[in-house]
């Protein structure tokens, strides 16, 4: 999710919740059944945005052992500090963490694979990931990923990345291997590679995601 997706749809929930702070949230009564309602939505907002060990989690953890109203409350300032820090910039690096959160799941579903013997649907899987985050990377990077409005194949973007200084030829070469392998396991050609090779191929993808965020 972008920062801008994300600061539109607080702003929208946040938007709900003002017009219930100037009316009499008691436990009964329908206003009290709408900010029920609206702090689980924000907390479920505020989830998708953040990371588990980030300190809006953390509040909202503290939060959830309160009272309706006051959870209503806590929830409620909880997502207008993340709305300001997403506003300000401050959490640039949120969307990158929520990244590597993911491709880190990926990542561990292939070493799991391959563990199994299952090489080549661990070669797919890490190629695929690779394909996303070099495409996120071209995003962050303000070089684009698609031409007369068809997207850019991996290796032409792994070029691009490379002109555009975000890495050197030595990494652009090792992508380029790394998705001759995925290609090679995506076709068929089972036999063009063995399970060795495709646990570098998930170590080299590990560390190249953590080296260059995005």
């Amino acid at each position: 999710m972008a920062i801008e997706d994300m600061i539109k749809q607080l702003d929208e929930l946040l938007e709900k919740a003002d017009a219930l702070l100037g009316k009499d949230i008691r436990p009964g009564t329908g206003e009290m059944a709408d900010a029920t309602i609206l702090a689980n939505r924000l907390e479920a907002a505020i989830t998708r945005m953040t990371t588990t060990d980030s300190i809006y989690r953390d509040q909202l953890k503290r939060a959830s052992r309160k009272t309706d109203r006051s959870r209503f409350g806590a929830a409620l300032q909880v997502a207008y500090a993340l709305q300001e820090d997403l506003k300000a910039g401050w959490t640039a690096t949120v969307v990158e963490l929520v990244h590597a959160d993911t491709y880190s799941d990926y990542l561990e579903m292939a070493d799991a694979l391959l563990a199994k013997g299952y090489k080549d649907p661990a070669a797919v899987i890490t190629g695929t990931s690779l394909e996303v985050h070099v495409r996120a990377l071209c995003v962050k990077s303000g070089v684009t990923t698609a031409v007369g409005g068809k997207p850019k194949k991996a290796n032409t973007m792994n070029a691009d990345l490379k002109k555009a200084g975000v890495y050197d030829g030595l990494q652009e070469k090792k992508i380029t291997a790394w998705m001759d392998l995925r290609n090679k396991a995506a076709h068929g050609d089972y036999s063009a590679y063995d399970k060795g090779e495709v646990g570098q191929f998930i170590e080299g993808v590990r560390t190249f995601l953590m080296k260059f965020p995005a």
